[in-house]
Formats: C-alpha cells, structure tokens, sequence
C-alpha cells in the first residue's frame, strides 16, 4: 500500500504542474484573492458550482473571466434581473416560416463558464432552471433534452448588502453548490497594487496556458488521490456533529442548529479535500486538506434556529465549534 501511494504520489505531482501556470496568470490580473482564485480552481477540478458572496467591486466578475480566459474555453455572463425569463437562460423554440416547423433556439447556458451575476435578483423559475441545470447537465427545450458542454460550471454571485428586489436562494436549491465563498476586502497593499495596476489605461489579460480536455483528464486523476479510512471516518464525525451535537459532546450548541448538513456534504467535502491536495501536489488526503476547505463546503449546509439567530451565533460559528471539537485522526 505505502509504494502505491508513493507512486500515485508521484503522478499526481508531475500532472498537477499546470496548476501555477494558471495560477500566475489570474494574477497577472487579479492582485491578492488567493482565497478566492484557489477555490475557483478547487471547484473547477471537483465539477462543482460555486456561489460566491461579497460586496460590489472585489473583482467576482473579473477573477471568473480570467480563468476562462486561462482555459480556452467559452466564457458568459449573465445578469440575473426580476424580468429575466426562463426562455432567456436556457432557449426556446422559434418558428421557421421556410420549412414550418419549430427549431430550437439554444440560450447562453450552452457554454463552459457561467457566471450568473447577482443569482438572487431573479424569481424562483429561473433560479430552479439555472440549477436544473447544474444538477442534471442538460437542459430540456421542447420536447428534446440536450447535454451542456464539458467542462461546465456556474458561479453565481450574491450581494450580501443590498436586499431590495432580491428573491433568496432557498437552502434546498443553495445545498446544490460544493462551495460558498464569502469574499473580503483586499488588505492595504493590495489595494494600493490594485490601484497602480488598473489606472494606467492598459488593462492586463491573461493568456490560454491549458485546454478543457487536460481539466477533464485532472478530474480523472484527482478520483484517483487516496482517502484514509480514518479520514473518511473523520468527515462523517464532523458532518454527523452538525446533526447530533450533543452525542459527539458538542451540548453548548444544541438548540443552536435547525438543520444539520446534508449527505451531499459528506460527498463534497471527499471531493473538495481530493482537489485540495492535487492543489498541493499531494496524492493523498490529509486532516489539513479536509480543515481547509470544510467552511466553503458546510456554511451554506446549516440552517440555524432562531435562538441561535438572537444570539448572533452563525454557521460559521457553529462549523468552527466542530472542527475544534472533532478529534483529528
């Protein structure tokens, strides 16, 4: 077993190489995010959809496009408004006065990288027909389905500050996402950089450094990346203590948690920790991998009571409790 994992070591190290290739052309353009340009990767490797939190200007929009840009691959933005249709997103069937029969006319969801900006300005069925589509990786126009495109994925952004004419992602439509990124401030240097950078009239872009057909192959080889028994063990511990607290010794936080973390969870978080380490250049999973991405994968997963809500207590709050009760195998 131990020659196995050295060896797998070894092939994920050599195939993981394109990794700071494309790392150091997003910043090329993004100054700083590190946070949020390692997940968007993390999702990419894992084909899960991202929804991404933060006020207006932290560069959401730009860090999306530059990755597609880095990727060869089709890119579209949409903006999510309370008029948009269903017909807008997905396409519809139009009329052929030649030949009098209907043909179906495909939406910008039929691209590689979507970005769907400001998600929750939209009604339910559009939402429901963008994560539909996330779910199924087809979209139905008529009476046929067809495939989308591999890879495909979404990152959806919100607006945490600006709720008027906003309709709110329900949680069983928010648990579709792997990820929940909350984006912050760039630090001052940052933004002193970023200031520099974006003022001299010549706008940075990144270059093509990978093709889809290589992403599609690190999603094989990240299936591939060992996961212990002990560590497997460890995940379902912490997503089981978001269900049943008090039998993991967590009593502080009963009645503190209306709903626990799904099974997509457990799913997700094995998935996310695999990329994690392909990231690091590692071939199999550890503690650290699994600790690292466990808040993006689970805060958007717990739903708190309302006592917890009067307290201030967040998800977040609770999900740090976990890990730092959970024993580390």
């Amino acid at each position: 077993m131990h020659q196995e994992i050295t060896a797998l070591n070894e092939k994920i190290n050599a195939k993981s190489a394109f990794v700071e290739a494309i790392q150091d052309e997003i910043h090329k353009v993004i100054v700083g995010q590190v946070y949020m340009v390692e997940r968007l990767l993390i999702g990419l490797l894992a084909n899960g959809h991202i929804l991404l939190e933060g006020v207006p200007g932290l560069a959401k929009t730009m860090a999306v496009k530059t990755l597609a840009d880095t990727i060869q691959t089709c890119f579209r933005r949409l903006q999510f408004t309370p008029d948009l249709l269903p017909a807008d997103l997905l396409g519809t069937m139009i009329y052929n006065q030649k030949t009098g029969d209907f043909i179906p006319k495909k939406g910008p969801i039929f691209a590689n990288l979507i970005l769907a900006d400001e998600i929750n300005r939209a009604p339910a069925k559009v939402q429901s027909a963008l994560l539909e589509a996330m779910q199924e990786r087809q979209v139905t126009i008529g009476d046929r389905s067809y495939p989308l495109d591999d890879p495909f994925l979404v990152m959806a952004t919100q607006n945490p500050i600006e709720q008027e004419g906003t309709y709110p992602l329900p949680e069983a439509q928010v648990d579709r996402f792997m990820l929940k990124l909350c984006i912050s401030y760039p630090n001052k240097k940052e933004e002193r950089d970023i200031m520099d950078r974006m003022t001299t009239g010549a706008v940075p872009t990144a270059q093509a450094v990978i093709s889809p057909d290589k992403i599609i192959a690190a999603r094989s080889l990240i299936n591939e990346i060992y996961v212990d028994e002990k560590i497997k063990d460890y995940i379902v511990d912490i997503v089981f203590a978001s269900r049943q607290p008090e039998e993991y010794g967590l009593e502080e936080l009963r009645g503190l948690i209306e709903y626990g973390a799904s099974p997509r969870a457990s799913i997700y978080l094995t998935i996310a920790s695999r990329a994690h380490a392909f990231l690091r250049h590692r071939g199999y999973v550890t503690p650290e991998d699994v600790k690292s991405i466990g808040m993006d994968v689970l805060r958007h997963r717990i739903i708190v009571t309302y006592e917890a809500e009067a307290e201030e207590i967040t998800p977040e709050h609770i999900v740090q409790k976990i890990f730092d009760h959970i024993e580390v195998p």
